[in-house]
């Protein structure tokens, strides 16, 4: 049965974490891998990932010459969060044809940017007839593609809520720095504009979109949770009163009426992590999901998402676009 060929793209915590488990699928075959880190470059990526044999595969900094050599089907691109810093990746991968799947969270749900970008790239990835799926655990999944599904079960809808909470203190550090953990409250506030997660405005667009609601109103409310004892979070020290991490909540309004409340909690030490969705209407519907590791699952969920994409549509395509995308573990014919 054919494989499909893969190439990685950005092979940082993420980037590594998406290569290790596709090179445990029979189906996948990992042909291409790019990283611009001086250390990586023309090293086995079999040694970067700690394998005990080499995969042939060696790390390229020139990500055009690896599209050219290898030809890809599917490129995982893992670099950067925002859909302006991977305008012209994306446009290097499409020209190439090769599908993307990226974890770039402002491309999870592309049709809120005002970028000038996701015309220009929709055009091309179409007139190339490659399909562009920004995915992960969040967002992509918990807080936007699983309340969609949850509500084809409900005959009407009035409102959505989602709750996430994640313990940051055992996430990656690029994420933990991200939220603020060990900063000073006055550090937070100078910084406030670059702290925090990114996506939640893309899971609020998405699920309004899926349930018809044009909304008219959005409301944004982020604010820093503080330590209330020292404590030590990987590489970060945190003293009594730093911050630990965010609170974030997000509502929107359709015609003057909440509709969805998105509500975030990721700090350093957050008990209880947990993902619960709750729907109002006919019937009223709940949901409680144990064990969404940021990390783990966003490694998962794009991964898992190789095979869908395949079968896509050409464009920039959300999650509720594509196949429905599940644990894909054995060796299958696409």
């Amino acid at each position: 049965m054919s494989r499909i060929r893969i190439g990685v793209f950005g092979l940082g915590p993420i980037g590594i974490a998406v290569a290790k488990l596709a090179v445990t699928r029979a189906n996948l075959e990992i042909v291409g891998a790019v990283d611009l880190d001086p250390s990586m470059v023309g090293q086995d990526l079999g040694a970067t990932l700690g394998l005990d044999t080499p995969l042939g595969v060696l790390i390229d900094a020139n990500a055009s010459a690896m599209l050219q050599r290898t030809r890809p089907d599917v490129v995982i691109l893992c670099t950067q969060s925002s859909l302006n810093a991977i305008g012209s990746q994306l446009s290097m991968i499409i020209e190439h044809g090769a599908r993307v799947v990226s974890t770039c969270e402002e491309l999870s749900f592309p049709w809120r940017s005002d970028s000038p970008n996701v015309e220009r790239l929709n055009t091309l990835a179409i007139e190339k007839k490659v399909a562009v799926l920004g995915t992960g655990v969040n967002p992509g999944y918990a807080m936007d593609t699983i309340p969609l599904l949850l509500s084809a079960a409900a005959q009407q809808v009035q409102h959505v809520s989602v709750q996430r909470v994640q313990d940051a203190g055992i996430r990656r550090l690029p994420l933990m720095r991200k939220v603020g953990v060990g900063i000073s409250v006055e550090e937070f506030e100078s910084r406030r504009s670059s702290i925090g997660h990114i996506g939640l405005p893309e899971s609020l667009a998405m699920v309004a979109a899926g349930l018809g609601w044009k909304l008219d109103k959005v409301d944004r409310v982020l604010e820093p949770v503080v330590a209330d004892a020292p404590g030590q979070f990987g590489e970060l020290s945190v003293k009594a009163g730093d911050v630990v991490g965010v609170h974030e909540n997000m509502k929107g309004f359709a015609d003057g009426v909440e509709r969805i409340v998105l509500d975030l909690r990721m700090y350093a030490g957050a008990p209880d992590p947990h993902d619960e969705t709750t729907i109002k209407g006919n019937p009223d519907l709940h949901m409680r999901i144990d064990g969404l590791h940021g990390d783990v699952c966003t490694a998962a969920v794009a991964v898992n998402s190789v095979r869908a994409i395949m079968r896509a549509n050409p464009g920039l395509l959300t999650m509720r676009d594509i196949p429905l995308v599940s644990a894909d573990l054995n060796e299958l014919d696409c």
